[in-house]
This record gives structure tokens, C-alpha cells and sequence, in this order.
């Protein structure tokens, strides 16, 4: 997305919702643009969450596109079944596969967009050559795993290096940060050039969460 044209995405992430009341949660924050759907295994990160069952129940409580980031070790074997669960992005982590062209390929002839993303300490560079091959960078401003973390700043030098990249050569790919977002560190992440944000603890937490949702998003408006 051009500088001019982008229009801040507010994602947050149910993993910090309750789903013993699964549809109230979604409906909590019918303002936002997508809902996130953190994946993990227990292996690639050292935490568990929930698969493609809890993706489906998702999808059938919101019409909402379904943002889902699988920190999962050998995720070719699992897209599938995200993909039938209603995923309209699946992002996977560049650390976890060794052809990570070729999933994003197989993904978008499933009709989803791919998205990659990649652990604070893994470099954007190497992946730069092939941006066009995917519609979504998912830069983690945490360490993947848990929620609640603290924002790591130096992360958003991976932001403008992306930013300039696909602005330089006009490529449609969405740049989406994921781990500390809130209203004190938003800003932040929009100069460096986001396109979307992905919040968890500031959204559900809040006392009123599409309250917090519009806060993101007026907040993310440059």
C-alpha cells in the first residue's frame, strides 16, 4: 500500500478474549477491521493455543476476515485445515519451513492470502527478493508465544526496511506488527510504516474493547 492510500487495520487477537462466551467476545469488537488467530503448538514456541477447531467456531461467530498467524513447526502439513476453517490470511514463521515461496505459493491457489513472519531476532533482508510472492509481513515486536509483552522498539527498523522496499517497487503487501500494540505504542508503529496492528491485552482488557478499538485506530491515523 502506498503511504497515501493506507488506512489503519486493527486486528486484535482472541487469545486474549474468553471463549467460554465465544460470539460475545467477537461481538465485543465489532469495530475492528479483522480478527487475529494466534496458532501455537507447544514446539515452535514454548506455549499452547488452540487449532483449526477454535478457528472454525470463529468463523462462524463473525463475518469478519480471519487474520491467522500459525506458530507452528512444519505448517505445510496443517495449512489445509486452516484454510477450510475460514482463514482468509494464513501467516506462517520463515524459521519453520524450509520453502517458504512454495507455501505461499500453494496458499494463494487456495484462494487465502499468505502472509510470513518471523521471530524479533530473525533478519528481513534475505526475504526482501521475494515480497511479491506474498500479501502480508507479520513483523513480531515480542518474542512469539505469550501474550502480554513488552513492546520491542528496535523491531520497527525491520518496519521501515520493509516499508521502503514495497514502496519502491509498488508491491500490494501488507505490513502488520504483532506484540505490544497499544494506545502508547501505536503511533510508533504507524510512522515506521504499518499497515496493520494486532492487539490483544489492550483491546480485551479495556473496559469498553471497541472503545479501545477506535482509540487504536484514530491513534494509528497519520
Amino acid at each position: 500500500m502506498s503511504e497515501a492510500s493506507r488506512s489503519p487495520i486493527i486486528a486484535p487477537s482472541i487469545l486474549a478474549a474468553d471463549f467460554s462466551c465465544l460470539d460475545r467476545e467477537l461481538e465485543a469488537v465489532s469495530h475492528a477491521d479483522w480478527i487475529h488467530v494466534d496458532v501455537m503448538d507447544g514446539h515452535f514456541v514454548p506455549n499452547l493455543s488452540f487449532g483449526a477447531d477454535v478457528t472454525k467456531a470463529v468463523s462462524r461467530h463473525t463475518d469478519k476476515p480471519l487474520d491467522v498467524h500459525l506458530m507452528i513447526e512444519d505448517p505445510e502439513r496443517w495449512v489445509d485445515s486452516y484454510i477450510n476453517a475460514g482463514a482468509s490470511c494464513v501467516i506462517f514463521h520463515v524459521e519453520a519451513t524450509e520453502d517458504p515461496v512454495s507455501l505461499a505459493r500453494y496458499l494463494r491457489s487456495q484462494g487465502v492470502r499468505a502472509g510470513f513472519s518471523l521471530r524479533p531476532g530473525t533478519a528481513i533482508e534475505p526475504y526482501l527478493p521475494d515480497l511479491h510472492e506474498f500479501d502480508e509481513v507479520l513483523v513480531m515486536s515480542v518474542e512469539p508465544g505469550f501474550g502480554g509483552q513488552k513492546f520491542m522498539p528496535e523491531q520497527l527498523e525491520k518496519v521501515r526496511t520493509l516499508r521502503k522496499e514495497i514502496d519502491s517497487r509498488g508491491l500490494e503487501v501488507t505490513i502488520e506488527i504483532d506484540g505490544g500494540i497499544s494506545a502508547s505504542t501505536i503511533a510508533q508503529a504507524a510512522e515506521a510504516g504499518c499497515d496493520a496492528y494486532v492487539a490483544g491485552s489492550a483491546v480485551y482488557k479495556a473496559e469498553v474493547p471497541n472503545d479501545a478499538v477506535d482509540e487504536l485506530r484514530a491513534l494509528a491515523t497519520l
